[in-house]
């Protein structure tokens, strides 16, 4: 496969590289790059209004309120792609869509949804956890080496000194 990338191309071969390049369709970035950012930021404002709504109603504090928060815009996030809805917002919206709690629940549930033929544990629950493993890898290394980080070149901030 190197050895093709590496070969020169004959003037026959070069023309069919202009011919399909200038056919191809110009990808509007500038209007992928807004929706992004206007789903994303719906998803965001979502949340919040979450948030408060907890702050306000539910009798929890700024910080308590966060939880349920997330398990509420999780729960929203599964029930729209069990119903196919996500996945048509996602195709709008692109990487809008991808802000990390709804969109790590709609690839768990795709997948879920995806292997379901193949029984409750074999399926749905392996289906699952093949992309939840990796992330949850991750994440957990990640978290080891920023407190690595921390310990080494912050040390009052592990220990709470003033």
């Amino acid at each position: 496969m190197a050895n093709a990338k590496n070969k020169k191309m004959t003037p026959t071969q070069q023309k069919y590289q202009r011919l399909a390049s200038s056919m191809e369709p110009k990808r509007p970035v500038l209007k992928n790059c807004l929706r992004a950012f206007l789903v994303g930021g719906m998803i965001c404002l979502l949340g919040e209004c979450i948030r408060q709504a907890f702050i306000a109603f539910g009798g929890f504090d700024e910080k308590s309120a966060s939880n349920p928060t997330v398990a509420v815009l999780v729960l929203i996030a599964v029930i729209l792609t069990c119903l196919g809805v996500y996945d048509k917002i996602a195709q709008w919206a692109g990487a809008g869509t991808a802000v990390p709690v709804t969109g790590f629940a709609n690839s768990m549930t795709s997948s879920a949804l995806e292997h379901r033929a193949e029984g409750m544990v074999l399926g749905v629950g392996a289906g699952m956890f093949q992309l939840a493993g990796s992330v949850i890898v991750f994440g957990t290394f990640a978290a080891f080496i920023v407190g690595l980080f921390y310990a080494i070149f912050i040390p009052d901030f592990a220990g709470g000194g003033h």
